[in-house]
């Protein structure tokens, strides 16, 4: 049986680290390097973006003036924030405690994962 790293595909390759990958081992640790590196990329901009929206919101009550209507776009978009912020760390805390559930305690740890389930 072939298998997928085995089909030539000639001159088409990836880019990038993903784009030299070998078969095996290697490419378990690349893949799993690159959807760590995904994962966490896209914490750091929830969280940036949690912090733009929060000060938005702070500058929105500040402008507001006395206007009610104002005041309560800026306290939504607050709420907003915080809510997005918390479900953000609470999906990380969620994927943790299912792997510890289910037996895989580094449910993170892609390489881990993967070496588990290819046997790499």
């Amino acid at each position: 049986m072939r298998k997928l790293t085995d089909i030539e595909f000639g001159q088409l390759k990836g880019f990038g680290p993903l784009g030299n990958v070998g078969s095996g081992e290697e490419a378990v640790k690349t893949f799993s390097k690159f959807i760590s590196s995904t994962i966490g990329l896209m914490t750091v901009v929830a969280i940036l973006l949690f912090i733009f929206v929060f000060i938005t919101g702070a500058i929105g009550i500040i402008n507001a003036g006395g206007d009610k209507a104002a005041l309560e776009t800026a306290k939504k978009k607050i709420t907003t924030g915080i809510i997005g912020f918390v479900v953000t760390i609470a999906s990380i805390f969620v994927i943790k405690l299912i792997g510890y559930l289910i037996g895989i305690p580094d449910i993170l740890n892609f390489g881990f994962l993967f070496s588990m389930i290819t046997g790499y």
